[in-house]
């Protein structure tokens, strides 16, 4: 979901349509090869900054990202580098991750803010 504060809107839609071809999906279906072959071209990238890369490259065309540059630092996420469709690049660095923490499910519940308006997509 989606809060837009000066609209006080709140746009709820499936997750996946909403993920798409975003970074989120990306690291989402990571486990899944044939899901992220699915959506990404996936091709190696030349070691860098003591990381391996792996560019992602949205089958369709018509989103906001170009590609994704994945760095991992031997089995674990260490980056992504994110270019949108208007040529700006992002970078996100990770460390201390933790896969398949067990969380409670009440972490993930959203209420939308009093007065705002849901629209259901």
């Amino acid at each position: 979901m989606a809060v837009r504060r000066d609209l006080n809107q709140v746009t709820q839609r499936a997750q996946a349509q909403a993920l798409g071809s975003t970074p989120a999906a990306l690291i989402a279906a990571a486990p899944d090869l044939k899901a992220l072959q699915a959506d990404f071209t996936l091709e190696a990238s030349p070691e860098r900054d003591g990381l391996q890369w792996v560019k992602a490259t949205p089958k369709n065309k018509d989103g906001q990202l170009q590609s994704v540059q994945v760095g991992f630092q031997g089995d674990a996420l260490a980056a992504l580098e994110i270019l949108d469709s208007f040529g700006q690049r992002s970078v996100l660095k990770f460390s201390k991750v933790e896969v398949n923490p067990s969380l409670p499910a009440s972490v993930f519940d959203f209420k939308a803010p009093a007065g705002a308006d849901v629209v259901k997509q």
